[in-house]
């Protein structure tokens, strides 16, 4: 303190932390906050709907379709793990996202197999077909105005083609059967995904215990 000079100001208090924040201790090396008990919580329930949804999505095209039609133990298994992609896809952490998630993937699927099917029908596997309907899906999906669409779209072609050179004397009904599964699974993703919105909603709507 120099000659004259006032007393010096007190020094300032550290500033308190948002409401919310999380403990300097919660946070790892790179500043990224680790999840809360709450959160990590809310991650497993979420974690074991998925897997349950995958489960009986499995169970559905494994047992029910597949006694429908199937073109053997092979193409089973196949469709089960074509619907469990398409649950995956689908099921989100909002009923809105996966609802839009849902139609993404009707959308991209049906346009993939209209091509595919048209193609199938009358020429067998070629890589050059490959290419081509792998961009026109894209395209297709383009110009219905959903560009976000276009990878699921051609990622959904080239599987059903490689899936029909692998099985030519089935080809053509490799589109019928892979809509049919994205069909199955995209149902059980959005009726999962429904069912967790309407369990969080009770439970916001339910009365603490022990209120009189």
């Amino acid at each position: 303190m120099t000659p004259g000079a006032g007393p010096e100001p007190p020094p300032s208090p550290e500033p308190a932390p948002a409401p919310g924040a999380r403990p300097a201790a919660q946070r790892s090396a790179r500043g990224i906050a680790r999840p809360g008990w709450l959160e990590a919580r809310a991650a497993m329930a979420e974690c074991v709907v998925l897997a349950v949804a995958c489960l009986i999505t499995w169970w559905l095209v494994t047992h029910l379709v597949s006694r429908v039609h199937s073109l053997g133990r092979d193409d089973t298994l196949l469709g089960g793990m074509w619907a469990v992609l398409a649950t995956i896809f689908v099921l989100r952490d909002s009923f809105g996202k996966s609802v839009a998630a849902a139609v993404s993937r009707t959308t991209a699927t049906f346009v993939s197999f209209v091509l595919c099917l048209i193609y199938l029908v009358f020429l067998p596997f070629h890589a050059w077909a490959l290419a081509l309907l792998v961009g026109a899906s894209a395209l297709a999906v383009m110009l219905l105005g959903r560009p976000g669409d276009a990878v699921t779209a051609a990622i959904t072609t080239a599987v059903i083609l490689v899936v029909a050179a692998v099985s030519p004397q089935h080809a053509w009904q490799q589109p019928i059967l892979r809509l049919a599964d994205t069909v199955v699974g995209v149902a059980v993703g959005a009726a999962a995904a429904w069912a967790v919105m309407w369990v969080k909603r009770l439970r916001l709507t339910r009365p603490a215990g022990g209120d009189g």
